[in-house]
Order: C-alpha cells, then sequence, then structure tokens
C-alpha cells in the first residue's frame, strides 16, 4: 500500500495547528483542500484518522501516521540537504518537542542554540507541565520532550538529564507574617500560595509533606507564567516553589527566603525522543544533554542561600 505524501503533510498540519483552517494557512492551500486529503488518506486507510473537535486531534490510527510525517519530513529535509540541492528547494524541517515552561524559562533555549549550531532545522517548541509532556510522545505529536517519566515511551530512547531544583520560597515581610510561629499544617492553610496551573502539583506535595493527609485547602493565586511567578513572589503575593536558578539571586541578596530549612525538591528530568535514524535527532539529542549539565545531579549538593550547619548531610 502506497501513502500519499501530500495527504500524510495534511493530516501532520491538522493535528499540529489544531484545524482544517489552521493547517490551510500552514500549508498555503484552501481549507477545502486540506478537508479533501484527509478524506482521501482516511478512504485509503479504511479509517478514521482525525476526531473533528476543537482543536482536532488525531485517533489512535492516527497518531501512527502523524509519527510517519514527521519522521519522513525530517528524513527528506536531511536527504535533499546532503544531495546538495539548493536551499530554497528543500523543505523546512522543524523538530516538534514538548518543553516544560521552567526548563524553557531556564536551561532550554541553551540546546536550541547548540542545535542552531549544527543544522539548518528548526524547532517547534510546545510548552507543557513537566508531568504531562511524555503524554506528547505517546499521542505521537511531538518527536521528542522533556519529561519526569522515567520509562521510555514504546518506540522512544530515553536520557537522563539531571534534576531542575525547587525551592520554597517567600519574601522576609511575607514569612513574618504567615509564618514567624513555624511552617505548619495550620499555617499553611492560612498563607496564600502560588500555583501555575491545575497540573502544577510541586506546592501540594510540599505542604504534604508538613501537614500530612490533612486537608490542604489555602487561598490560591493561579499565575501560568514562571517569570510572574517570580514577581509575584518578590511582590508578595503568596510563597511558592520556584525554580533555583531563577531566584538564587534574590535568595544571595535576601529578597526571598526560604520558608524553613531544607525546603526544596529535585524533580528528575529526562529527554525522551522517537528512534528515528537523523542526523539532526542526534544533533538535538546532543545539545540537549550538553545544555542540561547545569540541572542539578546526584550527589551534587547545591543550597539556596547561606549554608547552615544543619542543612548538610
Amino acid at each position: 500500500m502506497r501513502i500519499d505524501h501530500g495527504n500524510l503533510r495534511a493530516l501532520a498540519a491538522v493535528v499540529r495547528e489544531g484545524s482544517f483552517e489552521r493547517a490551510a494557512v500552514a500549508l498555503n492551500v484552501t481549507p477545502s483542500a486540506v478537508s479533501q486529503r484527509i478524506k482521501s488518506l482516511e478512504d485509503r486507510m479504511g479509517r478514521l484518522l482525525v476526531q473533528r473537535t476543537v482543536p482536532a486531534a488525531a485517533t489512535a490510527d492516527g497518531q501512527v501516521l502523524v509519527q510517519l510525517a514527521e519522521q519522513t519530513a525530517l528524513l527528506e529535509h536531511e536527504a535533499l540537504n546532503r544531495l546538495g540541492v539548493a536551499d530554497d528547494e528543500v523543505p523546512h524541517a522543524s523538530i516538534p518537542v514538548a518543553v516544560n515552561h521552567d526548563s524553557l524559562e531556564t536551561w532550554f533555549v541553551e540546546a536550541a542554540l547548540l542545535f542552531s549550531a549544527r543544522t539548518r532545522a528548526t524547532l517547534d517548541m510546545r510548552p507543557e507541565d513537566q508531568d504531562h509532556t511524555a503524554a506528547c510522545c505517546a499521542t505521537a505529536t511531538v518527536l521528542g520532550a522533556v519529561t519526569t517519566l522515567a520509562d521510555a515511551v514504546q518506540g522512544c530512547r530515553i536520557h537522563a538529564l539531571g534534576s531542575m531544583r525547587y525551592v520554597a520560597t517567600c519574601t522576609p515581610a511575607f514569612h513574618a507574617r504567615y509564618f514567624a510561629q513555624g511552617v505548619s499544617a495550620a499555617t499553611l492553610a492560612r498563607a496564600p500560595v502560588l500555583v501555575f496551573n491545575r497540573k502544577d502539583a510541586l506546592q501540594a506535595r510540599f505542604a504534604h509533606r508538613i501537614a500530612g493527609r490533612e486537608a490542604w485547602q489555602p487561598p490560591v493565586w493561579w499565575v501560568p507564567s514562571t517569570r510572574a511567578f517570580v514577581q509575584a513572589t518578590l511582590g508578595g503575593l503568596g510563597w511558592t516553589m520556584n525554580p533555583l536558578p531563577l531566584v538564587q539571586e534574590h535568595l544571595d541578596a535576601g529578597r526571598l527566603v526560604l520558608l524553613r530549612s531544607r525546603a526544596w525538591e529535585d524533580v528528575p528530568l529526562y529527554w525522551q525522543h522517537w528512534r528515528v535514524n537523523s542526523e539532526a535527532m542526534e544533533a538535538l539529542t546532543e545539545s540537549v544533554l550538553s545544555a542540561a549539565r547545569s540541572l542539578v545531579r546526584r550527589r551534587q549538593r547545591l543550597f539556596p542561600g547561606p549554608v547552615h550547619k544543619e542543612d548538610v548531610s
């Protein structure tokens, strides 16, 4: 059975863009042409490939073909480059990757810079919660992902990167107002907390380590921006778990303080990518591993703020 590559590209565009209309703009054709290509592909395969939802999504069968489309586009780009075809005749390749917000704000751009020095392909970086990025690989919407999942998705390779250190911080004034008597279940229930979105469980995990199974329903500020998180913490809106690289200077300067001794959590990160014999994917993996050297390593001690004797173990 032969599969028309134009129809495959249309399928990938619909899933990537989330609608037939936006896919048409990306492919520089009419929405009717995109619809016809998808229908032709579905008739050829004898099964439904796209869920006509908002946004549009691939079915389980469609995910298989989306992965094929993304890999084929990448390999076609590399083959034509090796043949010396003129740049304006080589289809552009953009590797879709899922990256958690905090990695984007701290170290992943360095990986992109290293990657850009080695290839003419680009990255389609899609922000997602770090506990959910692996699902993007599983559904074939991306070819690689920075994730907390230690088990490889079937068909993927996995590389340990190190850990992102998150520290429970607030301003000295906020600490004096809410935690002067210590950090306990009672004080955590009264103190306002900053939470990124409904998928963000870092603050809850920290609170439950202290409060145990006791119900925790504090006042919540929902702040869906990593940088705004830091600004809101500095402004005294609440306490939260901030990535250490973004607040280290504020801790050193005393603008922020830890909620209590050893108030941090190290979240292991992994790089997962589909098994594809691609020079660009190899270059991307090497770039990611190199940039991730700034993350916390096993047995590495990084103490935010002044180090006290009782903190060292």
